[in-house]
């Protein structure tokens, strides 16, 4: 017999970072009365590692993540309970369950499907509608639960993207439009998708070092949920991390050009020099030959764009923050894991950059970034 409860809030991914992110905000609120419910949780890919968390979800007690680090001038070391999860499902096992209840009292969609969690799929086709079978890209999946979802009638959805991808709800909002129209779904459905739904931008930041065995994680204290205000939007919670403003391009500019640009310049000089396998952040910055061209980057070639966009305190203080968290002794965060993809983020970080300053009509030679971009000593 199924369970007749149905949780509020419907997850896409069981990543360490959620675990530590969003599922300890809901977590949190719920002991303060100010969060919908909690969560299920849903494994939407084969990763063996991600059916073994499948399985440690389901035990009684929630989880433990590991807060480590320096806040407010003092050292951080605790551990907090994570109890907002109390349901774990799998598409490739579940997905009637899952179906049945996006269709019914879910109010809200959380995701964080990895880099590749837009992708589409030539697999996925309409006939999939109807059926007991889950599509097999993320977008696609959506696509059928919100299908099922008007059919029966609910009432629109508020969807939460948590991926790295600029602009993740229009992103996302216009794949699954698109997927719909290919499977030339009825006109209705597609207007309730696109003005009824509320899809969210958001921006997520903290940094999550390393899983815990089978579940839970370590993470900074530092953490942002910024999402863009949108009417009709229900938040899955209230929380002093989570905030909602107007201008979500202010923050994702300090988090692109301050804090991942500062880790993509500390894994282009680890690159080039061939540094220790296990080099950490806290030891780069502890050694003068990487800090100080890293600082140098900061000082010359992006403190003066925030300036010129008006900018200059919110910047400095946050490069403060930055600074904190880098040399964080208590998290173990490998330049190996930050080069990953390495070229692939130093377009997306370096290359707008060196664009703004262009179109700001900035006098500014960054010859740093401009090396680094080319893959030369500066």
């Amino acid at each position: 017999m199924l369970n007749p409860v149905v949780n509020p809030i419907l997850q896409f991914g069981t990543s360490r970072f959620l675990q530590a992110h969003a599922d300890l905000f809901i977590s949190e609120a719920l002991e303060s009365g100010t969060a919908l419910g909690a969560i299920t949780i849903v494994q939407s890919t084969g990763n063996p590692h991600s059916a073994r968390r499948i399985d440690a979800f389901k035990q009684p007690g929630g989880f433990p993540v590991r807060i480590r680090g320096w806040q407010d001038g003092a050292a951080v070391d605790q551990e907090r309970r994570v109890v907002s999860v109390t349901q774990a499902l799998q598409t490739s096992r579940d997905w009637p369950r899952i179906r049945a209840e996006a269709a019914s009292g879910v109010q809200v969609i959380l995701s964080n499907t990895g880099d590749a969690g837009y992708a589409l799929s030539a697999e996925d086709h309409a006939g999939l509608l109807d059926g007991d079978i889950a599509p097999q890209s993320f977008p696609a999946k959506l696509l059928v639960l919100l299908h099922g979802r008007f059919l029966c009638g609910a009432a629109p959805i508020s969807i939460f993207p948590c991926e790295l991808v600029a602009n993740n709800g229009t992103v996302l909002r216009e794949l699954v439009l698109q997927l719909a129209r290919d499977w030339q779904l009825d006109a209705a459905f597609v207007s309730w998708l696109a003005e009824g739904c509320v899809w969210v931008n958001s921006l997520v930041d903290r940094i999550v070092s390393e899983p815990l065995d089978p579940i839970g994680a370590v993470a900074e204290p530092y953490a942002l949920w910024a999402v863009e205000a949108q009417p009709g939007m229900l938040l899955p919670c209230s929380h002093p991390q989570l905030v909602v403003t107007d201008s979500l391009e202010l923050y994702e500019r300090r988090k692109l050009f301050l804090l991942n640009l500062g880790h993509t310049f500390l894994a282009e000089q680890w690159l080039a020099a061939g540094g220790p396998e296990d080099l950490t952040v806290l030891q780069a910055m502890a050694d003068p030959a990487m800090r100080e061209p890293l600082e140098a980057v900061w000082a010359d070639e992006v403190l003066p764009l925030f300036a010129a966009l008006g900018e200059a305190q919110a910047s400095g203080d946050y490069l403060q923050q930055v600074r904190d968290r880098f040399n964080n002794p208590f998290l173990a965060h490998r330049l190996a894991d930050i080069a990953q993809n390495h070229g692939q983020k130093k377009q997306r970080r370096f290359g707008p950059l060196l664009a703004l300053a262009a179109q700001l009509g900035l006098d500014l030679p960054q010859r740093r970034l401009r090396a680094a971009m080319e893959g030369v000593p500066a």
